[in-house]
């Protein structure tokens, strides 16, 4: 079987960031898949699962509702790895065409008050899994690193 793109990068370089993971067509339409890379790989604690459960609930519904960016939104998920998030949306896009929403997301989360979006019985197969607190702290984490993003923050290393 073929490597599948995100395993032909090479971790050991990677630093939190925001990176094109890969772009796909299908027909006429092509969708840009962003690795949103909080933490670094293999040297730093993974994002706990309340928190990172609390960030998927917050930032798919944030995204999905965007006055500008719900119709350009495939995918808000999370990394099986626990280092962050991949996000999907229409378009060929690149990292400093989509920097000032996922900004803009993260502030969001890191102000963000009252219930949690879906988190019930009867909207989530783990409801009760949540720590807003540290997805919020996650957020200004991540925010804060991509206020001061270079080029080596946006571009995945050679």
């Amino acid at each position: 079987m073929e490597k599948i793109a995100s395993f032909q990068v090479n971790h050991l370089l990677l630093k939190p960031g925001l990176y094109v993971s890969r772009r796909d067509k299908f027909g006429d339409t092509i969708i840009t898949t962003f690795d949103l890379r909080f933490k670094e790989p293999n040297k730093e604690p993974v994002i706990d699962m309340p928190a990172l459960h609390t960030i998927e609930h917050l930032g798919a519904t944030f995204l999905r509702s965007h006055s500008e960016w719900a119709s350009r939104t495939v995918y808000f998920g999370p990394m099986g790895c626990r280092t962050g998030f991949y996000v999907i949306f229409e378009g060929d896009r690149d990292s400093e065409g989509v920097l000032p929403v996922i900004l803009e997301m993260l502030d969001w989360i890191a102000v963000f008050s009252g219930p949690i979006p879906g988190a019930s019985p009867a909207e989530c197969g783990n409801y009760s899994e949540q720590n807003l607190g540290m997805a919020q702290w996650e957020a200004r984490r991540y925010a804060e690193t991509l206020r001061n993003a270079g080029q080596d923050r946006l571009n995945y290393p050679a």
